[in-house]
């Protein structure tokens, strides 16, 4: 297999992770707020792959402790963060599109994000590390223990 191949097969394996965090993320937020927005299927999936694919070289690459669980929290919480940070800076901020506001709860910044929605995002973590590495050995046949 050239190199090129393996970077095609890269990419698409990519794209599907990032569509499938996508609809999940998209339909989650359906199923708990009644409502969600394009803009959030492109975080949401994003989100998804850096996530998971961060996470689970944490996750594979250490021992099963809580120090481990406690990275992925970390990392997967930032990354969630800063990408949510980015998404409603361009879509609520500068579009004015008004997908959500974060002002009236505690230490918000400029709405976008907040300290709430940051934990939520630690655990949330977790739960999309496992179901990234879940696709990867069931779909894309990885050998990775779960």
């Amino acid at each position: 297999m050239t190199v090129k191949n393996k970077k095609e097969i890269q990419f698409f394996y990519d794209f599907i992770l990032w569509f499938t965090g996508g609809c999940i993320y998209f339909y989650a937020e359906i199923i708990c707020r009644g409502f969600s927005h394009f803009s959030m299927f492109v975080c949401g999936g994003l989100c998804f792959l850096f996530v998971g694919k961060y996470g689970s070289r944490i996750y594979i690459h250490t021992d099963r402790t809580w120090k481990t669980y406690a990275s992925v929290m970390i990392v997967g919480a930032c990354i969630i963060t800063g990408l949510e940070f980015v998404t409603g800076m361009i879509v609520n901020v500068i579009l004015k599109w008004d997908v959500w506001d974060y002002s009236y709860m505690k230490y918000n910044l400029y709405g976008q994000i907040c300290l709430a929605y940051t934990g939520l995002w630690s655990l949330l973590s977790i739960v999309c590390v496992y179901v990234y590495m879940l696709i990867e050995r069931k779909i894309f046949e990885k050998e990775i223990n779960i």
